[in-house]
C-alpha cells in the first residue's frame, strides 16, 4: 500500500460523517469511525466488508513509516504511539496494538484550531484557574473526555495575557499554540525526549514559569512535578481518574506506605485545583461537558493530609464551596438538565448520586409545571366499592372510652 492510498481512504472516513473523532481499523470489521460517541461503518467503492490480518498491517506500517524506535515498541511492548498528518486536511493520534496475533489501530483526530473558554462555554471560575501562578493543576477524566481541549483553552488563556516561557512535554502534540504574548516550546515524546520524568527534570533546567505534562503516569514524573511545583512552577497535567477523591488517592498510592504521609503533605501545599470531566451526548446530536471543579482552601489542605473522614470528603467540600464556583458532577448534571443540554436520563447516568440529582430533577420539573410522577387518575373508593371488594367496612365516627 502507497501512502497516497492510505490518504484516499483516511480522507474517505473523514468525509463519511459529521463531528468524526477516531478512525478505528479491527480485524474481521468494515472500516469504522466514531461519531457522537458512536461507531459506524464507512461505505467504499468497490466495498470492503472485513479487514484482513494483511491489510490491517499493511496500513500500520505506513502510519509508522519505518521509524524504528516505533517499531521496537510495538514488538517489545505489544504497541506503539505516533503522529500522523493527513496533507493540509486533518493530524491523528496514533495508536497501533496486537490483539490476537493481529494488529489493530485508532486514530483519534487532532483539532488544529485553538479552543477558548467561550468557545467551550467554561464556567466563569476558570478565570480565576488561569491566574495561577505557581502549584499544581490537575485535569483528569477518562480517555476521550477533553482533558487535551481543556488545557488548551487554559494555555491559550495565558498566551493571551502573560509574556511569559511556555513548555510542553506531550505524547503527541495535538494543538499547536503560536507566539502570542507568551514564548511556546513543544515538545513531543520519542522525538524531543525519552519519557515524561526524563523531559520533566530537563524542563526545570529551561527556565519556564509553566510546564504542561501530557500524563502524569508513573511516581517519577509525580515526585518530580510535584518538585516542580514547590520551586514556583505551575505545572498543568492529566490524570486518568474519574473524580477529585480518586485523583488524590491515585497519585498517593503510587507510593510506598512509609513515603506516603510526607507525599500528603506535599499535595496539600502544592495542590491548586482539580477538574473532572465527563462527556455525556447532548440533546439533539453532540456532547456537552460535565465538570467537576475543586480548589484549595483549608478544608481541602486538610483532607488531602489527613484523608477523607466522615463530615470532610471531597464531595461534601465542594457541595459547601458551591457559591464560590465549586461544583459536583451533581451540580453539573442538574444545570445541564435544567438548561435543557441533556435528558432526565443521560443526567441519573453521568452523576455522582443519583439520589441527589433525582430529587433536584423532580424541583425543576415542578419549576416547570411538569409531572414528576407517572401514576395518575388517583381517587378514594367509595364505601359501595369497598363492601364489593371485600375490604373492612370504613368507620363513619370515632367513639372515646
Amino acid at each position: 500500500m502507497r501512502r497516497s492510498e492510505l490518504d484516499f481512504i483516511l480522507s474517505k472516513m473523514l468525509e463519511s460523517q459529521q463531528e468524526v473523532s477516531d478512525l478505528n481499523f479491527t480485524v474481521d470489521k468494515p472500516l469504522q469511525v466514531e461519531s457522537f460517541g458512536e461507531l459506524v461503518p464507512v461505505p467504499l467503492d468497490p466495498p470492503l466488508e472485513r479487514l484482513t490480518p494483511f491489510q490491517t498491517e499493511m496500513i500500520a506500517l505506513n502510519l509508522i513509516g519505518g521509524n524504528r524506535r516505533l517499531t521496537e515498541d510495538l514488538l517489545r511492548t505489544g504497541s506503539c504511539d505516533a503522529s500522523y498528518t493527513l496533507s493540509n486536511k486533518a493530524r491523528f493520534r496514533v495508536n497501533v496494538f496486537s490483539q490476537r496475533a493481529n494488529y489493530s489501530i485508532v486514530l483519534r483526530k487532532l483539532n488544529t484550531q485553538i479552543p477558548t473558554m467561550e468557545d467551550l462555554c467554561m464556567p466563569d471560575i476558570f478565570q480565576e484557574v488561569s491566574k495561577e501562578k505557581t502549584g499544581l493543576i490537575l485535569v483528569t477524566g477518562a480517555t476521550g473526555s477533553g482533558k487535551t481541549t481543556t488545557l488548551a483553552a487554559l494555555l491559550n488563556e495565558i498566551n493571551e495575557d502573560k509574556s511569559i516561557h511556555i513548555i510542553t512535554l506531550e505524547d503527541p502534540v495535538e494543538y499547536v499554540h503560536p507566539q502570542k504574548k507568551a514564548t511556546f516550546n513543544q515538545r513531543e515524546l520519542g522525538i524531543d525526549f525519552n519519557s515524561f520524568a526524563s523531559g520533566l527534570r530537563a524542563a526545570l533546567r529551561q527556565a519556564p514559569k509553566v510546564i504542561l505534562v501530557g500524563e502524569m503516569r508513573d511516581r517519577e514524573t509525580v515526585e518530580i512535578g510535584m518538585t516542580a511545583a514547590e520551586t514556583g512552577h505551575l505545572v498543568l497535567a492529566t490524570l486518568h481518574t474519574i473524580d477529585a477523591g480518586q485523583t488524590i488517592n491515585r497519585i498517593v498510592g503510587m507510593f510506598e506506605t512509609e513515603e506516603q504521609e510526607q507525599v500528603r503533605v506535599r499535595l496539600a501545599d502544592t495542590l491548586r485545583w482539580i477538574v473532572s470531566q465527563r462527556l455525556a451526548p447532548r440533546m439533539g446530536g453532540g456532547r456537552t461537558a460535565l465538570l467537576e471543579i475543586m480548589g484549595s482552601n483549608l478544608r481541602t489542605k486538610e483532607s488531602v493530609q489527613l484523608g477523607e473522614s466522615e463530615g470532610k470528603t471531597f464531595y461534601e467540600i465542594i457541595e459547601a464551596s458551591y457559591t464560590f464556583g465549586w461544583r459536583t458532577f451533581d451540580h453539573a448534571a442538574l444545570e445541564a438538565f435544567e438548561q435543557g443540554l441533556i435528558t432526565e436520563e443521560t443526567a441519573m447516568l453521568y452523576c455522582t448520586k443519583r439520589s441527589v440529582v433525582a430529587r433536584g430533577i423532580d424541583n425543576v420539573k415542578k419549576k416547570r409545571g411538569d409531572s414528576t410522577s407517572d401514576v395518575s387518575n388517583l381517587r378514594m373508593k367509595s364505601i359501595q366499592e369497598s363492601k364489593k371488594a371485600g375490604a373492612p367496612p370504613i368507620p363513619t365516627t370515632l367513639k372515646l372510652k
